[in-house]
């Protein structure tokens, strides 16, 4: 759930107050379905589940009934940025984690951001380094040939996140993106989301 958790923690931070409606269709619009496995049903559970472990503050909505609006608590402002710095920083994680990352990277001050990814860069070049060592030398005993595709796939994999991450790191320091902190009504600032009208 760790992404889903990051998504929707996020959302409702954007957003300064919203309900399970309106965070399921802000995500949906970013397309979600097609680079997070996050389903509709995963929101509302989500959302549930934060509030009870008090990252989220739940209002029932008197006169809507059923209605209940979430805002982020501070322990979920603190869980958000944790989540966020992570998603950035570590290359283990899923695609879907680094994907919410991204989405929401305009949280964090333009420092923040480089030196999270700073961080992604150095591991994903300590990796090639290892990768890169004779693969029979590592491994006790004589491995299957074929087995050396798998040296050469994870090879490349890593070489493309490192051209990737300091081709962002790049844009990132010579200005590109509004960050949190440049500007009011940014993105990334908690509440500074449009709201769209209630139905």
């Amino acid at each position: 759930m760790t992404a889903t958790k990051l998504l929707v923690l996020g959302v409702v931070r954007g957003f300064g107050r919203a309900h399970g409606y309106r965070v399921r269709a802000e995500l949906l619009s970013w397309g979600i379905d097609d680079w997070a496995n996050v389903k509709p049903g995963s929101i509302y559970h989500a959302l549930r589940q934060l509030a009870k472990s008090g990252l989220l503050a739940a209002t029932e909505i008197a006169d809507w009934p059923g209605r209940v609006d979430y805002s982020v608590t501070p322990e979920g402002e603190k869980e958000f940025f944790r989540l966020l710095v992570e998603a950035l920083e570590q290359p283990e994680h899923r695609d879907d984690m680094l994907s919410a990352g991204l989405a929401l990277m305009p949280a964090l001050t333009r420092d923040r951001a480089v030196c999270a990814l700073s961080t992604r860069l150095a591991v994903l070049e300590g990796q090639g380094a290892v990768l890169r060592k004779d693969p029979e030398a590592a491994e006790a005993g004589k491995p299957p040939p074929h087995l050396g595709e798998l040296w050469t796939m994870r090879t490349r994999y890593v070489d493309l996140g490192v051209e990737w991450t300091r081709e962002l790191l790049e844009r990132l320091t010579s200005g590109e993106y509004e960050m949190a902190g440049e500007h009011e009504e940014a993105f990334g600032m908690p509440g500074a989301w449009r709201t769209p009208v209630e139905p």
